[in-house]
């Protein structure tokens, strides 16, 4: 019994000796490659809101769904963590990006309306000359639209290889794409009209690449040559599976949000919560003296510990993420006030200080895993059903609840353990 309890004691002295040199920013460890994420509250960031035109659409409440799906989509390709893309009124959308503080680039990533366009050659009554996407390629002449869009496009078949048709020493990097069942027809057909004539394929009102057709191609995929680079092409593979915007959208605000309120707020936020740390803790030393003391020792390690997985997973720490942090401290101690009343009642039977730690953990249990479970099933609902701030306040308080169950459980019962088996074992009576 007193092995098992020592390689106990042992793992949780490990896990807190790891969560130190992850939570201190200059250990010589890991603490400066490990960074924590801030909010957008609290490191500032990039604040837009685009108006989407509704106009002619069939469906005002799908369009815009689509659009925030898109927007949400070339935001992801920011690594932006833990944006906001909500709703506003009936045809706005706020996009909030903590980190971001260059509005340009942020703007031209997300807001573009590219989309990739299939031309055939016609001439100056019916068509249109068009940028070349590199300078040194030109395709001299004019193009018209000939229905066929990125709309068309299987995103998830859209991806970069190498052209080895020409044997070079160096293969050509190209984009292949594959075309839906509608698509397909259009391809097909476009294919088999222009036999012998370029088709060009055209992104951004810049020609990419204008082929010539050799046979008419019914598989209803497509290969798009002309990058420069490896790079070149794994950017424009990226564009495309992006999406087009399904509606147009206008930048209509846009403000960079300073940091200078939000780390106020951090500051006065982690004073706060080590006042009230420091308050509980006092509390359950005066109220339960040295086993107050081991609680306290056990409630710094699930400091620690959290700490050190909201830095590892990460979790952007907003202002909401640090409440539901300091929310999961009370309901640690909660635990220990469940469990130290049941060992007073052992006690009070009559019962040996061992026994009555052993039952008092064992019956206080099934109260503190059912308030737990609780606990962690509503911070599943608010990180699924919420978003933005919500999210972070569930994702921060559900990883200190399953944390505190490993400490006020584990770690505290350990403590009690060990010094129960010693002739300091009187210590312990609450």
């Amino acid at each position: 019994m007193r092995k098992h309890l020592w390689f106990l004691f042992a793992f949780i002295l490990l896990i807190a000796t790891l969560a130190v040199f992850i939570d201190v920013p200059k250990s010589p460890l890991w603490g400066e490659n490990i960074k924590a994420v801030l909010g957008l509250d609290l490191q500032g960031g990039t604040e837009l809101v685009y108006q989407a035109d509704l106009s002619q659409s069939d469906n005002r409440v799908n369009d815009l769904d689509n659009l925030k799906s898109v927007l949400r989509n070339r935001i992801d390709e920011l690594g932006v963590a833990e944006p906001t893309v909500q709703t506003i009124g009936t045809d706005r959308i706020l996009i909030e990006l903590p980190g971001i503080k260059d509005i340009g680039t942020a703007i031209s990533r997300i807001g573009q309306t590219y989309e990739l366009v299939f031309m055939v050659e016609g001439d100056e009554t019916n068509g249109a000359q068009l940028n070349d996407f590199y300078e040194e390629y030109t395709y001299p002449g004019f193009w018209k639209a000939s229905g066929l869009t990125g709309r068309n496009l299987v995103p998830s078949k859209t991806d970069v290889s190498f052209n080895n048709s020409q044997q070079n020493v160096q293969s050509e990097p190209v984009v292949s794409i594959t075309f839906d069942n509608a698509g397909r027809e259009k391809f097909a057909n476009l294919t088999k009209d222009n036999l012998n004539k370029r088709i060009a394929i055209v992104l951004d009102n810049k020609i990419v690449s204008a082929p010539t057709v050799q046979s008419e191609i019914t598989d209803g995929k497509a290969i798009i040559t002309g990058m420069k680079d490896l790079k070149e092409a794994q950017n424009l593979s990226s564009r495309l599976k992006e999406g087009a915007l399904p509606v147009s959208a206008n930048l209509v605000a846009q403000k960079n949000i300073g940091a200078s309120l939000g780390q106020d707020s951090l500051k006065n936020s982690m004073v706060a919560g080590v006042v009230g740390l420091i308050a509980l803790s006092i509390f359950i030393i005066f109220y339960y003296r040295f086993s107050g003391v081991l609680a306290t020792v056990a409630l710094s390690i699930y400091a620690l510990i959290s700490l050190a997985i909201f830095k590892i997973v990460p979790v952007t720490m907003s202002l909401a993420g640090i409440a539901g942090f300091i929310l999961s401290v009370g309901m640690a101690v909660d635990a220990n006030v469940l469990i130290f009343e049941r060992i007073k009642e052992e006690l009070r039977g009559g019962k040996e200080i061992l026994a009555s730690i052993g039952d008092g953990f064992t019956r206080a249990w099934p109260s503190i895993r059912d308030s737990n479970i609780s606990s962690i099933i509503t911070c599943v609902i608010l990180y699924i059903f919420g978003s933005g701030a919500v999210r972070g306040f569930a994702l921060t308080l559900g990883i200190g609840v399953i944390v505190s169950l490993f400490t006020a459980v584990t770690a505290t019962r350990t403590f009690m353990m060990l010094i129960g088996h010693t002739d300091k074992a009187k210590w312990l009576r609450v």
